[in-house]
């Protein structure tokens, strides 16, 4: 096992644990509250929470995020993943495919994802930095037709690298490249954070340059600076034990980048989304799709069964949530009031609301 493969082991056994969750900085989602309509008038059978999403169509707005992409580990999880993903209509994104670029090694990142999950989103996933370490649009290329891609994921983790012994750290003039990578790409290119989130300054300059998804991954699920803390020797813990709690709350990070989003243009929201309330939050704050991984680990290494029961629950808190709010889909749920928060730790009713609710 090469030292990068024994490291992605070793991040999948260390966020299945639960020793890379961050210690006290949290979502920000339990702030997001809904007004509750006890009369919404609508039947829950009927609330449609489908959409479309890179030209396919989805039986809910759920991304399965990154996961795994090196580990001796990976083929049976990602084949948990992509069978799962397309029993239940949703997409799925696949963990870095660095070492299968490099070495040829699949590592279950070929053709077998695309032809187990044939009609759903898949996002293939190259780190950013790679751009400044010989990467470029030939192997940009290669990533996405190993596995079908619908479009490329580049993911941005420059607090890992600096926690990462031996870790990629020139992020210099990376903005040129991924400008030029978005020009000669066939396909959609996305940019995304991994547990530290997206500033709105970062993300105006990404979409300038001609990045189409952007993904927050903000702070309050895993933290990577933990995760990386937790292979390491005891300096190395104490040099990342300030940032265990870094980053811009996913909340935080989708009230700011959301009104930035045009139309051509995707957002989705990730980090820290624990069920189906949170995906309506993450909606209801902007999000085209929400995106979960931590969360879904475990069930992913037990097999599909296990992580479809885990989605068809995620789906079912979602139309839920829409039913309480009166939302009969997702256009509605992104309109759904929300309580206001006071001082003493109370909430108010936003003024001059419509009560009456007609059928949808």
């Amino acid at each position: 096992m090469t030292e990068i493969s024994r490291r992605k082991s070793d991040h999948l056994r260390i966020v299945t644990e639960g020793r890379g969750r961050q210690d006290s900085l949290h979502s920000g989602f339990d702030g997001v509250r809904f007004l509750h309509d006890a009369l919404p008038e609508i039947d829950l059978d009927r609330v449609d929470c489908t959409t479309r999403f890179l030209g396919r169509d989805m039986a809910a707005p759920l991304l399965v995020s990154a996961m795994t992409g090196g580990p001796e580990e990976a083929e049976r999880i990602n084949r948990h993943i992509a069978e799962a993903c397309n029993h239940l209509g949703i997409a799925l994104s696949v963990g870095s495919q660095r070492i299968a670029v490099e070495s040829g090694a699949r590592g279950g990142l070929g053709r077998q994802i695309r032809e187990t999950a044939p009609a759903i989103p898949v996002l293939g996933n190259i780190g950013a930095v790679q751009l400044n370490y010989g990467f470029g649009v030939a192997e940009a290329q290669r990533a996405v037709d190993m596995i079908g891609a619908d479009a490329l994921v580049l993911h941005l983790n420059p607090l890992q690298e600096a926690i990462q012994e031996g870790g990629d750290r020139n992020f210099a003039s990376l903005l040129p490249r991924i400008e030029e990578l978005a020009r000669a790409l066939p396909v959609p290119l996305g940019v995304k954070e991994v547990g530290a989130g997206l500033s709105a300054g970062v993300a105006r300059r990404l979409l300038d340059a001609g990045v189409t998804i952007l993904d927050i991954a903000g702070a309050g699920g895993t933290s990577w600076a933990r995760v990386e803390a937790e292979r390491g020797h005891a300096r190395l813990q104490s040099l990342a034990a300030p940032f265990h709690d870094w980053g811009i709350p996913t909340a935080d990070a989708l009230r700011a980048v959301a009104p930035l989003i045009g139309d051509g243009q995707s957002l989705i929201g990730s980090g820290g989304v624990r069920h189906g309330l949170d995906v309506a939050r993450a909606l209801r704050l902007g999000a085209d799709l929400a995106g979960q991984a931590a969360g879904a680990l475990p069930a992913a290494r037990d097999g599909a069964e296990a992580l479809v029961d885990h989605f068809t629950d995620v789906i079912a808190q979602l139309r839920i949530a829409m039913f309480c709010t009166g939302s009969s889909d997702l256009g509605a749920l992104r309109q759904a009031p929300l309580l206001q928060p006071e001082p003493g730790g109370h909430w108010s009713q936003p003024a001059g609301l419509e009560e009456d609710r007609t059928e949808g």
